[in-house]
């Protein structure tokens, strides 16, 4: 019957849930805020030039289209906020300097995705624009980290990475498009003998590094170990300074760093330093993020630009259950000193729930701990009897 009322991989958030989700919304985003983050709300559908041009094959077969039945154009509603917040930025505020942007809101995708393997994300994040240096990458992954934190998380593991280097080895060598493409999931996949295969035409200092980057995973000595054996090009040496850089800017934090050169999640959409963080008992990334500086070009204004975003109904639905608000009850009786006292109690940000008439035999359902009861002539809180 489930399946029967909503389409595959769409769900309802029950109260429970839905509160926990809310409350965890909303201390999310003032945590953005005090970290200098505007709050924007973008539009649920946009023309698709705006959703996804410039940011892969991957998010337009993500995007669920439809016509506008008032222009006859082709319209996405958005399956990821990020595009939109690039938009905002290079179209709408015009800024010259730094901005920070950051979102709260569902996307809709044509596939599962995410740790509830729903096709209806809760999408939270955070993008900054203007800054190309890496002290902007290390902000971004800080305030990730602290938003995990919030969330209640204790123990993460961040995995970087940066997509510059294997840019750079096949810039260096003049590799083609099919073959790039070829090499690009050979290395996601760590198969090192298919990328040898593969490169078998390039030369042998170019194959020697990608077959190399299969095994360069691990702490930052992985960083001094491919400064040795990649190539001495500038772009690649510069990568593994930031990569360093990054490992020391969250020194600080409650996290372990991990660094994988094969890792290049998003490849055609990100232009540096890519991240994602992990925890024990999750069978996915928790959040995910990374540098992207060309989208912004598609809207006029190409920006430096990094971020992060995570899927906040995700990672509620593998927290342990919370516990139910508890409430106070207070009976179907017209007394205006009763009211008041409601009032008051509602006020203070007490949960008071007023009986209905004909409803005595449900009062169970209320899940009330405490009621409100008349002694001395005065309505006072005591602990709710066993119903």
């Amino acid at each position: 019957m489930r399946n029967w009322l909503l389409p595959e991989y769409i769900e309802d958030v029950l109260p429970a849930e839905a509160a926990r989700v809310e409350q965890l919304r909303r201390s999310l985003l003032d945590l953005f805020k005090v970290h200098g983050y505007q709050y924007v709300i973008p539009p649920m559908m946009e023309y698709m030039e705006s959703l996804t041009t410039g940011i892969g094959h991957d998010l337009d077969i993500a995007t669920f289209k439809v016509v506008d039945q008032l222009t006859g154009k082709l319209m996405g509603i958005r399956a990821d906020m990020t595009p939109q917040t690039a938009r905002i930025d290079a179209h709408m505020l015009n800024n010259q300097g730094v901005t920070r942007l950051c979102y709260a809101g569902s996307v809709l995708r044509t596939a599962p995705d995410g740790l509830a393997r729903s096709r209806e994300p809760l999408h939270v994040g955070a993008e900054l624009y203007g800054h190309a240096g890496v002290e902007s990458d290390i902000e971004i992954q800080r305030l990730m980290i602290k938003a995990l934190h919030a969330v209640g998380l204790s123990t993460l593991y961040i995995d970087v990475s940066h997509v510059g280097i294997f840019a750079s080895l096949l810039e260096h060598a003049g590799v083609a498009e099919e073959q790039e493409q070829e090499l690009y999931a050979a290395l996601q996949s760590k198969d090192q003998s298919a990328v040898r295969e593969l490169g078998k035409n390039l030369n042998q200092e170019t194959l020697a590094a990608l077959s190399s980057l299969t095994e360069l995973n691990g702490d930052v000595s992985v960083l001094e170990e491919a400064a040795k054996c990649l190539p001495k090009i500038e772009a690649i040496q510069q990568a593994l300074r930031d990569l360093k850089s990054v490992g020391t800017g969250l020194a600080d934090l409650d996290v372990k760093v991990c660094f994988d050169l094969a890792e290049l999640r998003g490849y055609h959409y990100h232009s540096g330093i890519v991240f994602a963080a992990y925890a024990q008992g999750y069978a996915g990334p928790l959040a995910r993020g990374g540098r992207y500086d060309e989208v912004g070009a598609i809207f006029g204004r190409a920006r430096p630009a990094t971020g992060f975003s995570l899927d906040l109904r995700g990672v509620v639905s593998s927290l342990p259950a919370a516990e139910v608000a508890a409430a106070i009850f207070a009976p179907a009786v017209a007394d205006v000193s009763l009211s008041l006292v409601v009032e008051h109690l509602r006020s203070q940000g007490q949960v008071v729930i007023q009986e209905l008439p004909g409803q005595e035999s449900y009062r169970a359902e209320l899940g009330c701990d405490r009621i409100l009861v008349q002694q001395n002539g005065e309505w006072v809180v005591v602990a709710a009897p066993a119903l």
